[in-house]
């Protein structure tokens, strides 16, 4: 029996292509989160993006995306709002979708075992931030998750999150790294599915001294098929500080020098070193297709 090709040699390239995402999570959760990625836009290193359509920046994001139809800008599916001082809620009326929301009418910080979260409150709402991004203008293209919840907390979300696909014809993020933890994952993908051979993300372990070897040393490390490596570039703004009020995991310093590295020459060059070419999620669906 032939083997399958993966998904690069599906797209053309050969089988020890080394393709890269750069893709920057957060868009319109504030002004500085936004200018940073416009800029990497610029730079052209940070290639891809997605944005959560309940955030106040997010008509900012979506003013930017009628005026750059290129860009490559998804949606990060939000169904929860973490503690920060600026919290959020759903796009749906929330008459609509009770149980995701608060006494306050904010989604939950997190869902627990104590949470009862209605799945068709889920379908409803996340309906709901695609057809508002696609009302203002923003077609994305491609689905992701804040926090991973659509793809690792259960089997009957990532089955809403592969309907979605489905039903607006666009691709999801799913790697296949995460089967073995996640077995629900490789059962409900199908071979014509898009899934992701890894994903890079920096920890709260590493310390800000060892920021640039982290990522040096990934991407050097980087084997063949597509990859994406998730930032969370912003300006370390006083509005950032106090928008996560002294947090230091993904807090602002943090956004700080994941902008500072994925715009520097010090990537490039290691791009061009290590024969690494950077691929967007507009371009995979577009090969496919």
């Amino acid at each position: 029996m032939a083997q399958l090709q993966t998904l690069a040699e599906r797209l053309g390239y050969g089988p020890d292509a080394r393709l890269l995402i750069v893709h920057a999570d957060d868009l319109g959760l504030s002004g500085s989160v936004n200018s940073a990625f416009t800029e990497g836009q610029k730079s052209g290193l940070i290639n891809s993006g997605s944005a959560m359509v309940p955030c106040t920046g997010f008509g900012e994001i979506a003013a930017f995306a009628r005026s750059h139809e290129q860009a490559d800008i998804g949606l990060h599916l939000a169904l929860t709002s973490a503690r920060v001082v600026e919290r959020w809620g759903p796009v749906a009326p929330i008459a609509e979708v009770p149980s995701l929301v608060d006494q306050q009418g904010y989604f939950h910080e997190r869902w627990t075992s104590a949470t009862p979260i209605n799945l068709e409150d889920v379908k409803r709402e996340l309906r709901s931030q695609i057809d508002r991004a696609i009302e203002n203008g923003l077609h994305p293209t491609h689905l992701d998750s804040h926090q991973y919840l659509l793809q690792k907390k259960n089997a009957e979300l990532f089955e809403i999150f592969i309907q979605l696909g489905r039903d607006y014809d666009l691709p999801l993020l799913i790697s296949r790294e995460w089967f073995a933890a996640y077995p629900y994952l490789q059962t409900l993908t199908t071979p014509s599915d898009i899934v992701l051979d890894r994903t890079i993300t920096i920890g709260p372990v590493i310390l800000p001294e060892n920021w640039a070897d982290f990522y040096r040393n990934e991407l050097k490390q980087l084997p063949p098929g597509i990859s994406e490596v998730l930032i969370h570039p912003a300006h370390d703004t006083r509005e950032l500080q106090a928008f996560f009020q002294g947090r230091q995991e993904w807090g602002a310093a943090w956004r700080q020098r994941d902008l500072d590295f994925f715009t520097s020459g010090d990537f490039n060059a290691l791009l061009q070193e290590e024969n690494i070419r950077l691929v967007t999620w507009r371009e995979i669906a577009s090969r496919l297709r």
